[in-house]
């Protein structure tokens, strides 16, 4: 393996490292402020009929969680440029609006807030997943389940801010 190749390596392994750590900032930020109020305040809340049990979100999340980040690594190997830095800044901002969603829905025990978050959280995740492709199709295929995810959350924000008002 020449100098290049191993520098290429190391490159790349330091972009895994970014990708990974972003990631599991805000996935951490965000068990803070949910775990302690699932019970009694989201345990309390009137919610919709399609609301899933508490044990979905685990597996759902760190799956999507690790779509993220593989995501973000295959962006972060790209040549500089214009498009990438975009792409970039879409993902860490949705990032994180993710982590903050949290701490607005959870932590202000405020279901409106959670939507005055979700909402822009969402279209920042469409237009993610579009300059995405524009870069990396697989990148931006593994952003379509948290698109997926994030769409749905809004509707079942939505419905239980409607039901608990």
């Amino acid at each position: 393996m020449n100098f290049s190749e191993r520098q290429n390596r190391r490159l790349s392994a330091g972009f895994a490292v970014i990708a990974v750590a972003a990631v599991t900032a805000a996935s951490v930020v965000g068990q803070i402020a949910t775990y302690p109020n699932l019970a009694p305040w989201y345990a309390s809340l009137t919610k919709p009929s399609f609301n899933p049990p508490n044990w979905i979100f685990g597996p759902v999340w760190t799956t999507l969680y690790l779509l993220m980040a593989f995501a973000a690594w295959r962006i972060l190997r790209l040549p500089a440029g214009s498009m990438r830095r975009t792409a970039l800044i879409l993902f860490f901002v949705q990032l994180a609006l993710n982590a903050a969603w949290s701490w607005m829905f959870f932590a202000a025990n405020s279901p409106l807030l959670g939507l005055v978050n979700i909402v822009p959280q969402f279209a920042l995740m469409v237009a993610t997943v579009v300059v995405f492709y524009g870069l990396d199709r697989l990148a931006a295929y593994c952003l379509v389940p948290l698109t997926a995810w994030v769409a749905f959350a809004t509707v079942l924000n939505f419905s239980i801010w409607m039901l608990n008002r």
